[in-house]
């Protein structure tokens, strides 16, 4: 019985950190070299381009809203 239940607890805490890897973040980011704001889905890596204020979003749409209201990429 010990053994069920520990493997029920097991898929279960699995299936969490699955769900979580896999939820999708947007970003909304800026090309030093351009100036110009786009909205991305991975993290940015390259010295170039920075995420700008809270540029995290759970929706691509979020994200575009986002962009449009930042100071930075509306100027």
């Amino acid at each position: 019985m010990k053994k069920f239940l520990m493997i029920g607890a097991l898929a279960f805490a699995a299936t969490s950190v699955a769900g979580t890897a896999m939820a999708a973040e947007y970003y909304v980011v800026r090309d030093s070299t351009t100036k110009k704001c786009t909205v991305v889905e991975t993290k940015p890596t390259s010295m170039t381009t920075t995420i700008v204020d809270n540029g995290i979003f759970k929706t691509k749409t979020e994200a575009e809203t986002g962009m449009k209201t930042t100071k930075v990429c509306t100027e």
